[in-house]
Order: structure tokens, then C-alpha cells, then sequence
């Protein structure tokens, strides 16, 4: 099992790189998150990491890429709920990277 420092704590993560305990997400572990992925987090960033902290609350799960996609054109607008955008932010592999980023669980029909 994989940790994670963050202001003198040790944060337990799966075999890829997920929180275990998701009482442990903080922005500053997001953070953390972020620089283990070699990614800056942005305003465009924190906005679909909140959102998607929004879904899981909703519907208890991790959405894949569609349902993301959706969920986002949904609540922000189709400039930003779309394929590309969410693509460019996250590496590609928006639903996965997103939904460790926000201290969730990997989205389950994403290998």
C-alpha cells in the first residue's frame, strides 16, 4: 500500500494512488495529488473537482467519462462539458484522474 505525506500525516493509498479513507481528502491532499501526477491544479481544475465532490455526494459513486461529461455540459455549460476540455485538464483520462484528484474512488468501469 502506497501513503501519502501531507502536513505530517500519512494518508493510506490503494495499489493506484487512491485515497483508502475518503474523510481524508482536503484541498491540500488534492494538491499533493496533483504534483504526484505532475499536474498544476487551476481555477478550471478546482471547478470540476468540486463538481465532481458534488456527484459523489449525490449519487454515492464515481462517475466514468460520459456520465461526467454530461454531468459537467449539465452544470456548467457545454464549452466546459465536453470531451476536449476535460481531456486537456486532466491528462486524457479526465474521469480516473479527476476522481483521484477529489479523494474519491476510481470510477468502477474504468480499467
Amino acid at each position: 500500500m502506497n501513503t501519502l505525506n501531507v502536513a505530517s500525516h500519512s494518508l493510506a493509498l490503494d495499489k493506484d494512488g487512491y485515497l483508502t479513507d475518503l474523510q481524508d481528502w482536503s484541498e491540500e491532499v488534492a494538491e499533493a495529488l496533483a504534483r504526484r501526477e505532475e499536474l498544476e491544479l487551476s481555477a478550471e481544475h478546482w471547478e470540476i473537482l468540486r463538481l465532481l465532490r458534488d456527484f459523489y455526494t449525490e449519487f454515492q459513486l464515481s462517475p466514468a467519462t460520459r456520465p461526467l461529461i454530461k454531468y459537467v455540459a449539465l452544470k456548467l455549460g457545454p464549452e466546459k462539458g465536453n470531451s476536449l476540455h476535460l481531456n486537456r485538464l486532466f491528462k486524457g483520462t479526465p474521469a480516473k484522474l479527476a476522481a483521484k484528484l477529489a479523494g474519491l474512488p476510481k470510477p468502477s468501469n474504468c480499467l
